[in-house]
């Protein structure tokens, strides 16, 4: 099975003999496995798994404990997410187990497919007999363990902490875990698991609690806040107030404290690039840039004009050219020379040269001759100068045909005569423009930019007229003369139609709708569909002008910004601001102390169970003996052990809340653990490097023959 993991192979396997034990820690937060007698674990790491597919060869890989993201990019990972194989610390999901063990053991360097190590395992506090079958056999079918033994990893903590003096044999052991908090007490060095206290409370639910407060307070950043991220937030700033409510005021006066106690954390953000204004020599540069590219652009206008002339004269070449030889070719063979021509007479070769010549004159920027009718042309209207007298019912039809197409023909010629005037006045005048630009450029950008205000301000008084008529108006926006725009009045046609609407609507309001019974009804669509409206429209060779000069001034002047058109309504913000420096800050100030609050207040997340301080006093009470010297005894031993005693401030306010509800002058000593996370493993693994361990194991006959019942009454003893 293939694995991914940063976690190096251990190569010294067979150094060991078989009667060296394996320790497990197998903790619902991370694993850690290693060889007895040694003071550190060989192999940690997060006890979850992953198993995605492969984007490239479909092959599913497992995924254990830690990765490098880098990594996941090969492989599909939206059906596979990380798996654990607890719930509540309580190993119920036997599968993922397995593939945890099996990369556990590989990585110890293991072989074989056999294990012929006895096995030290721990397990949480009054493990239900079930899963402490379902693991013994895994342990024995799978992988061939002679021996097991399970303990309490919060007895091993205790009891590796007593050895080192740091606590007493009678006392309590606190061991705030990953997704739950288990009190223990001890007498004569042994735990009581009657008298022993259960909050599904944990490290888990305060990394949970912290990232949904986070991920509401920066919903922009949510994918900034990954669990591995969380998780190492919490550690670093998150710390138990001695008084939550004083705390908490002190953050909501903005007191100097507070300010004190607020971290920041800053996100990777790149500043926007400033956008300054071009420099003199930017704009003169930019022009000579577009002066090159528009002489570069005439260049090739001009070659392709001159290719285009060349073009014509050559056609016009080969037409002369076959008008003269029509000129040698007798009138009736004249269809059969212009068969491979495409030509069918004379006079379709002579229209072409023609045309052909209007074209080229154009081209060279000459005046063109507007066609006028010739004699062949005139042919075509035979019946026009003749009387209507002197001609039958037939030619008279045909008279009128004629009259139609010549009509419409000269209109048509006189419509290219007047264009043709346009464009050369049109040339001329760019013409002369171009000269004074040339002449004086600075006085013509001037002229062009006093031309282009007069035509804004027509322009706008004009629309002024037709929204309010001209007339001034007040802060209020009321008129100060009385009258009403030209939007505001109703032409003689828009008040007929108006006073028709409301005639038909009152007529229908009397009684018995009979509209359109008679067909004189019918003319009032006719009356108001009628365009009356003596409103003549706006010219617009004025916004012509004004264009064409603003692409002129854009295209001489760098600087020029062309107006933009107002509104009658204002113009909204900007909604999206630019992003700041700050808007990637992300400060921790309630939520450093909130988050912990829940191991003393379960209920703030829906959990209706008792704190952490108020577990003390439950666990002692259910003790059978009620002692009070040894009860005193117990409070002056409070070992504070699990990932989550790492809080600061947590012994303090542990301290405080024992307190409320112990007898006063009770002694209380409560201390943490050397190392709250390593301990347990070490003290199992100084378990088992005890002569008298083999004591405390079962084998696998043992199990087979005492069954899943025995388990239920075994019971490791912690003293040797």
């Amino acid at each position: 099975m293939p694995f991914i993991s940063k976690i190096q192979r251990q190569f010294d396997y067979n150094r060991f003999s078989s009667t060296t034990p394996i320790v497990i820690d197998n903790g619902a937060s991370y694993f850690r496995i290693g060889w007895a007698g040694e003071s550190e674990p060989r192999v940690v790491f997060r006890n979850i798994v992953q198993r995605p597919r492969h984007k490239a060869t479909g092959e599913t890989v497992t995924i254990v404990g830690d990765h490098d993201p880098a990594l996941l990019k090969y492989f599909d990972c939206t059906r596979s997410g990380p798996r654990s194989a607890f719930e509540s610390d309580v190993v119920f999901q036997f599968e993922i187990m397995e593939y945890i063990l099996d990369f556990a053991f590989d990585r110890m360097g293991a072989t074989g497919s056999g294990i012929d190590h006895p096995i030290l395992i721990t397990e949480c506090v009054c493990n239900p007999v079930q899963s402490r079958s379902k693991m013994a056999e895994l342990l024995f079918e799978t992988y061939g363990v002679p021996s097991i033994a399970f303990g309490v990893d919060a007895a091993f903590s205790y009891k590796y902490n007593q050895q080192r003096s740091v606590c007493d044999k009678d006392g309590l052991a606190m061991c705030p875990g990953f997704a739950t908090t288990h009190v223990i007490p001890f007498v004569d060095g042994e735990p009581i698991y009657k008298g022993s206290c259960r909050t599904n409370i944990g490290g888990f639910h305060v990394t949970d609690y912290f990232q949904r407060l986070l991920s509401l307070k920066y919903p922009y950043h949510m994918a900034r806040f990954t669990w591995e991220k969380v998780e190492d937030l919490k550690m670093e700033h998150c710390y138990v107030a001695q008084d939550y409510v004083s705390e908490a005021r002190l953050f909501l006066k903005g007191a100097k404290e507070a300010e004190e106690k607020t971290k920041m954390w800053q996100l990777p953000w790149v500043p926007p690039p400033v956008e300054e204004p071009p420099s003199e020599e930017e704009i003169a540069r930019k022009a000579a840039i577009r002066e090159k590219q528009g002489q570069r652009l005439r260049e090739m206008a001009e070659a392709k004009r001159s290719s285009k002339i060349n073009e014509l004269e050559n056609e016009l070449r080969g037409l002369e050219f076959l008008l003269n030889q029509l000129g040698h070719v007798q009138e009736s063979d004249v269809r059969s020379f212009l068969a491979e021509t495409g030509y069918v007479s004379r006079q379709e070769v002579e229209s072409a040269r023609s045309k052909v010549v209007q074209s080229l004159r154009k081209q060279k920027g000459e005046q063109t001759e507007i066609e006028k009718p010739d004699a062949a042309s005139n042919e075509k209207y035979t019946l026009i100068n003749i009387p209507d007298d002197m001609l039958t019912a037939e030619q008279l039809v045909e008279k009128r045909k004629q009259l139609s197409i010549k009509s419409m023909s000269d209109g048509r010629q006189r419509l290219k005569q007047k264009r043709y005037e346009e464009e050369l006045e049109r040339e001329r005048k760019q013409q002369l423009e171009e000269e004074r630009r040339l002449e004086n450029p600075e006085l013509y950008l001037e002229q062009l930019r006093a031309k282009y205000k007069d035509l804004s301000e027509k322009i706008d008084q004009r629309k002024r007229l037709k929204t309010n008529g001209g007339s001034s108006t007040n802060g209020n926006g009321n008129s100060l003369t009385g009258s009403v725009g030209r939007g505001e009045r109703l032409s003689a046609a828009q008040r007929e139609r108006m006073r028709l609407l409301t005639t038909a609507a009152f007529d229908r309001g009397k009684g018995e709708d009979t509209f359109g019974a008679k067909d004189e009804d019918w003319q009032l669509y006719k009356l108001m569909s009628k365009d009356n409206d003596d409103d003549d429209d706006e010219p617009d060779e004025d916004n012509t002008e004004l264009a064409r000069i603003s692409s002129r001034l854009q295209d001489l002047d760098p600087t020029f910004v062309p107006k933009v058109e107002s509104s009658s309504q204002p113009a909204e913000a900007p909604r999206i601001r630019p992003l700041t420096k700050e808007d990637f800050q992300i400060v921790f100030g309630v939520e450093r102390f909130r988050c912990p609050e829940i191991l003393f207040s379960p209920n703030w997340i829906g959990v209706d169970q008792v704190g952490l301080d108020e577990m003390a006093g439950v666990s002692m009470r259910r003790l059978s003996c009620k002692d009070e010297k040894l009860e005193q005894r117990m409070t002056n031993s409070i070992l504070v052990t699990g990932g989550s005693s790492l809080f600061p401030g947590i012994i303090e306010r542990l301290e405080a809340g024992i307190r409320m509800i112990r007898p006063c002058g009770s002694p209380i000593k409560i201390v943490r653990a050397l190392d709250p996370v390593m301990d347990a493993w070490r003290g199992a693994s100084a378990y088992a490097s005890a002569p008298g361990f083999h004591t405390q194991t079962f084998t696998r006959m043992d199990y087979y023959e005492k069954g899943e019942d025995w388990l239920r009454s075994y019971q490791l003893k912690y003293s040797l």
